[in-house]
């Protein structure tokens, strides 16, 4: 046992925060980390989320009360994404570093305040950008970075939500714009970053579709929330929270006190976000991109294809579907010109356990292992959870108004200021407060 364990702080007691950064965290990492507090404004839910991580920890109703009465070195934030800027700036200031879920921010004000905050005190923010961790993402960057296909100039990226898993966005406080800001920002955060990461390179301009085609006013009925809806019997839609012992703890009972209820009816005439998007990404570097996001599919994964001047790169990664795959990702490289080496070649990459084919165990050993290397920039940092932000505003910006968007525009500072250096050195990843 190391007798520098982190101290964190838990702030957020959802299914992300309860489990990914809670009761796993602890499982697997509990010789590195130390839990000393939860903060959630709903205490039933604290409490039941407490139980399942097997804490004892003080339970906090307000982040301000909780960081000056255990002063953590680490808090990680899992509340929704409009309030992540306050909780990320208070906590930075307090002297704790940050671990954030994505996305980082909603608006150009709120990354503005972190990335401000973040220099001031010299407090190090991390991202959770887990999809850069899963083996098969990292097996394609090596690719990239070797240059197998050599430069590249285009991408081919589309992401497909299932039924179940697409439609949860529609169900929950993700449905509303200032909320979320919409899953161009929510759900792509993490596929722009991805971009991003891939490409070594920054957006510069998005061109933008986007609709309500499925959800909200669309549908042909709507109800109170799932569980007192007329329509139960009639819906594709409809889900039972009391058949999930999980969820029911969480969120049933807790919704007298907050009013959130975890089955809202995803056909709300309230429901102002789409559910189907395109768009068109230049970047900084001339690869051009082609992105799509679609939540109401009988499939979950995605398909992406890079085009280079020496060849293509291309997966189809099934994370859901209703047919069998073999356990294991097929990376199909082609080349332009063999010149004695193989035409094409099938690289076949097994899945690993744990969430996000071993994604979420690669990046937990990253923050919270001491001496583990970083070659290919896998830890993200503040500046990537901005970019990919930002990509999404642009995004949405550029549906509504029927216009090219460039990021520069909406966010001039960011980019004056000079890019991080890829791994970052600004704080150990254990250790106490300083």
């Amino acid at each position: 046992m190391m007798d520098d364990k982190r101290r964190f702080a838990l702030v957020g007691t959802g299914n992300r925060g309860t489990t990914m950064w809670g009761e796993d965290l602890l499982a697997g990492w509990r010789g590195f980390v130390d839990l000393v507090a939860i903060a959630d404004t709903n205490a039933l839910r604290a409490e039941r989320a407490r139980t399942m991580i097997a804490s004892n920890a003080p339970i906090y109703g307000d982040v301000d009360t909780m960081l000056t009465e255990t002063q953590p070195d680490l808090v990680i934030v899992c509340t929704p994404d409009d309030t992540h800027d306050d909780i990320v700036v208070k906590a930075l200031e307090s002297g704790a570093d940050v671990i954030t879920e994505k996305p980082m921010a909603t608006t150009v004000e709120k990354i503005r305040r972190i990335l401000d905050a973040e220099k001031r005190t010299g407090r190090r923010v991390d991202v959770s950008f887990n999809y850069r961790f899963a083996p098969t993402a990292a097996r394609i960057k090596e690719l990239i970075d070797a240059g197998e296909i050599g430069r590249v100039t285009s991408v081919d990226f589309h992401w497909y939500l299932d039924t179940h898993h697409g439609a949860d966005y529609f169900r929950r406080w993700h449905a509303y714009t200032d909320r979320s800001g919409s899953l161009f920002v929510h759900k792509a955060t993490h596929h722009f970053d991805l971009l991003n990461w891939y490409l070594d390179s920054e957006p510069d301009t998005v061109s933008a579709f986007a609709d309500l085609q499925m959800y909200g006013r669309k549908g042909p009925f709507r109800g109170p929330r799932c569980k007192l809806c007329p329509h139960k019997a009639s819906c594709d839609f409809y889900i039972d929270i009391g058949a999930d012992p999980f969820l029911d703890a969480l969120y049933e009972q807790p919704a007298e006190i907050d009013g959130y209820f975890r089955d809202g009816c995803v056909f709300r005439e309230d429901i102002d976000i789409p559910d189907t998007m395109v768009a068109n990404i230049r970047y900084r570097n001339n690869v051009h991109v082609s992105y799509s996001l679609n939540t109401f599919q009988p499939i979950e994964g995605h398909h992406i294809a890079f085009n280079g001047t020496k060849g293509r790169i291309e997966l189809r990664q099934y994370e859901d579907q209703p047919w069998e795959t073999p356990p294991e990702d097929v990376i199909l490289l082609v080349r332009n010109f063999p010149k004695g080496q193989p035409a094409v070649e099938h690289i076949k990459v097994p899945h690993s356990s744990g969430g996000h084919y071993g994604g979420d165990d690669r990046m937990r050993n990253m923050i919270f292992k001491p001496g583990i290397a970083d070659p290919l920039g896998q830890r993200a940092g503040a500046r990537a959870g901005a970019l990919s932000v930002l990509c999404g505003i642009a995004a949405l910006q550029s549906a509504q108004s029927g216009k090219v968007v460039r990021l520069a525009d909406l966010m001039p500072d960011l980019f004056e200021a000079p890019s991080a250096p890829r791994i970052a050195a600004q704080s150990s990843a254990s250790g106490g407060r300083r």
